[in-house]
């Protein structure tokens, strides 16, 4: 239903289908087997790293209540303050955006190297279980695959999220969604409503 809704709006995004059921099975995966999501790219598609982390973390378009045995948790453990902290937590999927570290970012590239910051995050943060996401339009993003890179050596899922011609980011990554258009804004325009449907159906998938 949510897929359908999707490519009822935008039926240009049909080719990406088959990419994007791939997409969501390796997401699901991942937070099944207790792994986390990173995400990273460069200028809007910073934003939109961002964007992907604050409705996973957080509930979208369903409330995630705590369960009773995490609710008694806090109740046993904080009495006066336990229902509090109950009632405002909610259901998360774990997930970090690469690109909201800015010291370590402008410390790694002055001292080190600027295409390297992801990698050293993916380097620091990741495991094998984890999955990676990566937004570029052009899918020729340096610093996003080099991340790729230090990803794949880690054992991590690599997913890219690019425009029609995909870049090295086709090459290198496990899936890559390419939406049929050239242009960066045309890009960008559609990439927004497939990682909210994403987001969606990961939603309903671990708390509905």
């Amino acid at each position: 239903m949510v897929m359908s809704e999707l490519l009822n709006k935008y039926p240009d995004l049909s080719v990406c289908s088959e990419d994007f059921e791939k997409v969501f099975r390796k997401l699901s995966e991942t937070f099944r087997t207790g792994g986390k999501l990173l995400v990273c790219g460069n200028g809007g598609s910073a934003s939109d790293s961002e964007h992907i982390v604050g409705e996973l973390m957080k509930g979208f378009m369903t409330r995630r209540p705590l369960s009773e045995e995490q609710r008694s948790l806090f109740h046993s453990l904080f009495p006066e303050d336990g229902a509090y902290l109950a009632d405002h937590l909610q259901g998360a999927l774990p997930a970090i955006s690469l690109v909201s570290h800015s010291a370590l970012m402008t410390a790694y590239a002055n001292d080190v190297a600027a295409d390297m910051v992801f990698a050293q995050q993916v380097f620091g943060y990741a495991k094998a279980g984890d999955t990676l996401l990566g937004i570029s339009t052009s899918g020729n993003s340096h610093n996003v695959i080099r991340a790729m890179q230090v990803a794949k050596a880690m054992g991590v899922t690599t997913i890219g999220l690019t425009g029609e011609g995909g870049g090295r980011l086709a090459e290198i990554c496990d899936v890559t969604i390419r939406v049929p258009w050239r242009k960066t804004p045309d890009i960008q325009e559609r990439h927004l409503p497939l990682y909210h449907t994403l987001c969606i159906l990961l939603e309903k998938e671990f708390f509905s």
